[in-house]
């Protein structure tokens, strides 16, 4: 069995990864960016290391950093968790090459479904048919254009070393693809390391219908059930349960079958998801994820499997002791992401700040797979996910009608959360019935009577300095960097004494104050500036595209005229009110 596990990751899934390391006796190893300094993962951690920098291209993307942490740890197994490195082939090696267990498929799994281009090749060749679309990487819109012309718009642009809805962009027209492959790629660089991106036919009203798959070295490989994962925005998923409803049983065992195929092409080991969108009753593969998806709960209370210990059991050399028949699902469960973000109108405007209350539900079939709690920070250099809130219950009503107690009775403060809208999804008689696709929560639901709630402003930092001390340690005179609370001038950390500033109202399309005055709503990096001086704009116009938490926003002109002048450059980092441009 392994003995000590690096975690390459943060957040919710290095939380979730150290407690069923803790369980089996297994060491921790945490690692953190100068803003994690004193995030829960580092707090739950038997062991911590400094990666150095803020933003995720400066600290969890730093191979070298991550590398130098396991040497210093001397862990002899590596957990990437999703998201960052969990689907790079170069890291995996850079793992197994160092005589260390990556917990993950095999570098050349990872490179053949990490790659989706590829996945898509080799579920054909396995004898899956896929989504229509172009095997390729995209070298320019005109591609885009050609593609649409073909197959008829809308189509879509996706990141093809990534997942999540990160680096996925619709395309309606031939107008909109350059601007659209040009923010695909953005994102798939910032999210993944990797800009490369292909396009697919976009279907009208598909359900996502994922398959978790576990497969050992020793030549056995399971489907374990489906997960419904359609209640989406921008492309990332809110709500996941198992099993589908609506979905019959014939359709649920030949996707389970046609996983196994795709997952036995590659010579898959270890818990990977195989995707698929169901439309009419035919199901298409979307792509593999070789990792740990953020939904697998729902499966675990559903079949009673940690996935997790799995994991860790497959890495170290275990067989699986169970077959295929001997699986069981019982129940239902619903997972809601807390993600921090404003839903109000159906903006889902990125939300960052410190948590200044976090009550965590309880009772029967409650669970919380938080990566926060109160005085944790949200920084808008990472992914914006807080929690995960997953409950079971012998029927998809009762489990549905225990989220909605489950959200009641959770209270966080300090930022936006999407629970609002979760209320809204999970009380609409679409989702009651178990008909809405992928598309219903943007065009079907009405979110214009959530409020906008008033929010502290937040630092790019987390509120403490750096004080250099000397001490003895064991007799020896060492200096050690403490990081703490900054004092105000009454003598109280500076976060207890300051008043809370109400937010800007913001959305996805936020825009300025109508005053010619166009300022940004919360803190970000421009990524692209879209005007320049002397240009008309129109009501509406983009002036500058934003990144917060791993999500463009476009900050627009709430005032027809001419731009007189322009604040920031592309590489600028912004705090909320900022003016970035002036219009005349």
């Amino acid at each position: 069995m392994l003995k000590k596990v690096l975690i390459a990751n943060r957040g919710e899934i290095a939380v979730r990864v150290m407690r069923t390391c803790r369980e089996m006796g297994i060491g921790t190893v945490a690692v953190y960016s100068d803003l994690d300094r004193n995030a829960l993962h580092v707090r739950l951690a038997d062991e911590a290391y400094a990666l150095g920098g803020q933003s995720a291209a400066e600290s969890y993307l730093n191979t070298e950093a991550i590398l130098s942490a396991l040497e210093q740890s001397g862990a002899d197994a590596v957990h990437p968790g999703y998201g960052f490195f969990s689907e790079n082939t170069d890291f995996a090696r850079a793992i197994t090459s160092r005589g260390v267990t990556f917990i993950g498929p095999p570098p050349e799994a990872i490179e053949v479904m990490g790659d989706k281009i590829s996945s898509r090749l080799a579920a054909e060749a396995a004898g899956v048919k896929g989504v229509p679309g172009r095997s390729q990487t995209l070298e320019s819109a005109q591609e885009v254009i050609d593609f649409g012309n073909e197959v008829g718009w809308p189509v879509a642009i996706k990141a093809a070393y990534g997942g999540g809805g990160r680096g996925m962009k619709v395309v309606s027209a031939p107008e909109d693809a350059a601007a659209a492959l040009e923010s695909a790629q953005r994102e798939a660089q910032s999210y993944f390391g990797r800009a490369e991106c292909y396009v697919e036919r976009y279907l009208t009203w598909p359900r996502h219908i994922e398959m978790q798959v576990l497969a050992d070295a020793h030549g056995h490989t399971l489907w374990l059930g489906e997960r419904d994962c359609s209640a989406q925005r921008r492309h990332q998923k809110l709500v996941e349960e198992s099993p589908a409803p609506n979905f019959p049983d014939e359709i649920r065992r030949a996707m389970g079958e046609a996983a196994v195929k795709v997952s036995e092409a590659c010579g898959y080991v270890n818990a990977g998801t195989v995707e698929f969108l169901y439309q009419d009753g035919e199901f298409y593969f979307l792509e593999m994820n070789t990792r740990l998806q953020v939904e697998h709960p729902v499966t675990e209370l559903v079949t009673g499997l940690d996935l997790v210990e799995w994991q860790l059991r497959v890495a170290a050399g275990e067989a699986l002791d169970f077959t295929q028949d001997e699986i069981r699902r019982d129940g239902h469960a619903i997972e809601v992401r807390v993600n921090a973000e404003d839903p109000s109108n159906g903006r889902f405007a990125p939300s960052p700040g410190l948590i200044t209350k976090f009550d965590q539900p309880s009772g029967p079939g409650v669970r919380l797979d938080a990566g926060y709690g109160t005085g944790d920070t949200v920084s808008q250099y990472y992914d914006n996910l807080i929690a995960k809130l997953i409950v079971w219950a012998p029927t998809r009503e009762r489990a549905r009608r225990r989220l909605l107690r489950a959200i009641e009775e959770t209270t966080i403060e300090g930022v936006a959360t999407t629970l609002p809208a979760d209320q809204v999804i999970l009380s609409d008689e679409d989702f009651v019935n178990g008909t809405h696709s992928t598309k219903w929560v943007e065009t079907n639901l009405d979110f214009s009577n959530l409020p906008s709630p008033a929010r502290a402003a937040v630092s790019v930092g987390d509120g403490r300095v750096r004080k250099d001390v000397t001490a003895e340690v064991n007799g020896r005179r060492v200096t050690v960097a403490l990081w703490v609370p900054e004092s105000s001038d009454d003598g109280l950390p500076r976060a207890q004494s300051t008043a809370a500033k109400p937010r800007r109202q913001h959305h996805a399309g936020v825009v300025g104050t109508g005053s010619g005055s166009v300022t940004v709503p919360m803190q970000g990096t421009i990524v692209k500036v879209a005007v320049e001086v002397g240009q008309s704009v129109e009501v509406g116009d983009v002036i500058v595209i934003l990144e917060a938490m791993k999500m463009e926003n476009n900050v627009t002109a709430e005032k027809s005229g001419v731009v007189k002048s322009l604040k920031v450059a592309a590489g600028d980092a912004v705090s909320g009110g900022d003016v970035v441009a002036v219009i005349e």
